[in-house]
């Protein structure tokens, strides 16, 4: 198993170094490849994740040319047609700001077929027996802290990212209907990444795990730099990077139990981003998942980042402009009392519940 993923892994890693062959990333005035910019993928919104139906038996090699480019033009045009409500006059039933607002109206620069590249096949793997049972307890015992509860009897029956703290990893970086713009910035030792959806930022250290990953229940100082003990974990995990020639190399561990990444074992889960320049304006994002526990083997998708500085992050301001989050808790106050007026006159007015709400990116 090891030696097929590592195959596979340097397969890719040859793909994307013949797609840069002819260019070679500048460097910072340190000596690292400089990667600096702002960039966006909402380019890729059109993009499903893993492969569709009607290329069963083709792989992603396979998808090129006029064909392609069809396809990508289809899906542009579909992206359109399944947004005709966003933005515009509320009385016509349209909602969320102006058009302009939406990151929908340049699918056509699409560039992939599909997302997962590992395996070959585009889909993601299945999940073991013993992972998925784990899985469905986990799901089990998070809807039973909510048993009885309405989706907004409080702000905490909403989803993380409903509640403007975070989209997850590696969910804030994946192409959505808006924000979709990101900005890296280097420094000696550090990399920053940060997502205009949410506002995070993610710092950094250039320390590979093997050198400093703790056992522990404690965190160390080594080298300057703070190694955190595994019993410490956050919502976007806790991140070391590397250099490996001109791609950087980001292992994340440590997750929280919400967001749960497509029903992974946040205490086992590992993601690995590689982000290698291929050209002036183009860096290839991939992500490997590996969790053992989970699923019957890694898997990885990817697509590129676009430098454009014509995208720079603007600022999000998601708790002040939260709007949709008071709607839904002043609804909710009017439905109640609706149900105790109509219950004052004998009349049952039936509400339904849910046990879960989830927020969950691909």
């Amino acid at each position: 198993m090891q030696t097929r993923v590592a195959l596979t892994i340097m397969l890719l890693s040859l793909s994307v170094s013949a797609a840069a062959q002819t260019w070679t990333p500048p460097r910072t005035p340190w000596g690292d490849p400089d990667l600096q910019g702002n960039y966006s993928n909402k380019y890729e919104q059109g993009t499903p994740f893993e492969r569709p139906a009607e290329f069963e038996g083709r792989t992603i090699q396979d998808i090129k040319g006029a064909e392609l480019a069809d396809l990508v033009s289809e899906r542009a045009v579909e992206v359109l047609l399944n947004s005709p409500f966003s933005g515009g006059d509320p009385i016509a039933g349209n909602f969320g700001g102006a058009p302009a607002f939406y990151d929908r109206f340049e699918a056509n620069k699409g560039s992939r077929p599909w997302f997962v590249v590992d395996p070959v096949d585009g889909k993601v793997p299945a999940m073991s027996p013993e992972g998925r049972k784990a899985s469905q307890a986990r799901a089990a015992a998070r809807a039973a802290l909510r048993r009885g509860r309405g989706t907004a009897d409080s702000y905490e029956d909403r989803s993380l990212y409903d509640r403007c703290i975070t989209r997850g990893l590696p969910g804030s970086m994946m192409p959505t209907n808006y924000g979709n713009s990101y900005r890296i910035v280097q420094g000696p030792g550090f990399v920053a990444i940060s997502y205009e959806m949410v506002h995070e930022t993610r710092v950094i250290p250039l320390d590979p795990f093997d050198k400093l990953w703790v056992d522990g229940e404690r965190s160390r100082t080594v080298d300057g730099h703070t190694q955190l003990s595994p019993a410490i974990r956050s919502y976007m995990g806790y991140a070391r990077g590397y250099w490996d020639g001109n791609t950087l190399v980001v292992e994340t561990r440590n997750f929280r139990d919400d967001p749960v990444y497509r029903g992974s074992n946040p205490q086992t889960l590992r993601l690995i981003e590689r982000f290698t320049a291929t050209s002036p304006d183009k860096v290839e994002w991939s992500v490997t998942v590996d969790d053992p526990t989970t699923w019957t083997r890694q898997w990885t998708f990817a697509m590129p980042l676009t430098r454009n500085d014509k995208e720079a992050i603007f600022e999000y301001a998601c708790h002040e402009g939260n709007r949709a989050m008071s709607n839904l808790l002043s609804a909710a106050r009017a439905q109640e009392k609706a149900e105790q007026d109509a219950a004052a006159k004998g009349i049952i007015l039936k509400r339904e519940r849910e046990d879960t709400v989830t927020g969950d990116a691909n």
